[in-house]
């Protein structure tokens, strides 16, 4: 069995025959009952996994779904164009670092799907662009953005200031304004949007980024969709059976001890992990 231990790619797990937990029966669920969603997750539970996959299912990559759960129940398969958008992999402390991010994003869609010469700002760039894949594809577009809020936790209450036409402001203040100018497409675009989902670790207040735009069906702490990233206990002892009856003989102790063993190490870190997420909530409240 190959664990894909930082592997983020859908598309190579499938391929090269890594391990797959199906979430796909989860994800069938998930676009085909609501529009646009908000999740949030501690880094390291698998949203990149989660938007990676919905990125192949939306461009209609079937064969990678043969004989998981989805594979059953969709029906169409249609393909639609995909704006997929991470701000992963950037240190958002260089100023203006986002909108040349931001830039290249719509940019990149603008060679693809068409640019309205009218358009100056990357706001109504970035509209004018759903429109024109809309019309050139014959499907809505769909919209997915992973690690929505680096860009504001890089520089929180760091004494960064930059300049702009409007004068002189912080860092900070000024990438917000840049996502809320964004994120406020999506409410002017229901008619060329199919899907939309923002995900990151932090639930930002009403009054910042999503300020603007129709609040996401934020589905963080819904329990339908608990188990759409990580491993739930169910799963890990279905699909590593064999592999905690190895570890059990290793560690000279019975299958119940083992997975008791496994539970105690999970519970120990959870204990670490949700104080500080309860105190990002806190500070961010819904």
């Amino acid at each position: 069995m190959k664990y894909p231990i930082g592997i983020q790619d859908f598309e190579k797990i499938i391929k090269d025959g890594y391990v797959y937990l199906d979430k796909t029966g989860l994800i069938y669920d998930l676009v085909h009952n609501g529009t646009i969603y908000f999740l949030s997750r501690p880094r390291r539970f698998g949203k990149s996994l989660l938007v990676s996959t919905l990125k192949c299912y939306f461009e209609g990559k079937k064969e990678l779904f043969k004989g998981l759960s989805i594979d059953k129940l969709e029906k169409e398969w249609k393909q639609y164009p995909v704006l997929h958008l991470s701000f992963g992999g950037q240190n958002y402390i260089e100023p203006y670092t986002l909108e040349h991010v931001l830039e290249e994003f719509v940019a990149r869609a603008e060679l693809v799907y068409g640019k309205d010469e009218l358009a100056k700002t990357l706001s109504s760039r970035f509209r004018a662009v759903l429109k024109k894949a809309h019309a050139k594809t014959g499907v809505r577009a769909v919209v997915l953005i992973d690690e929505y809020d680096k860009p504001l936790l890089d520089v929180m209450d760091m004494d960064i200031s930059v300049q702009n036409e409007y004068g002189k402001m912080t860092l900070e203040d000024y990438n917000r304004n840049l996502l809320r100018g964004v994120y406020s497409v999506f409410k002017e675009a229901d008619d060329d949007l199919q899907f939309v989902l923002l995900t990151g670790v932090t639930k930002f207040s009403q009054v910042s980024v999503f300020c603007g735009f129709n609040q996401p069906n934020d589905i963080s702490m819904d329990e339908h969709y608990e188990a759409l990233c990580g491993i739930t206990e169910e799963e890990l002892y279905s699909t590593f059976d064999e592999q905690i009856k190895a570890m059990a003989v290793r560690y000279k102790t019975t299958e119940e001890g083992m997975k008791y063993k496994l539970k105690r190490k999970f519970d120990g870190y959870r204990k670490r992990i949700l104080p500080l997420c309860k105190h990002v909530y806190a500070f961010y409240p819904h």
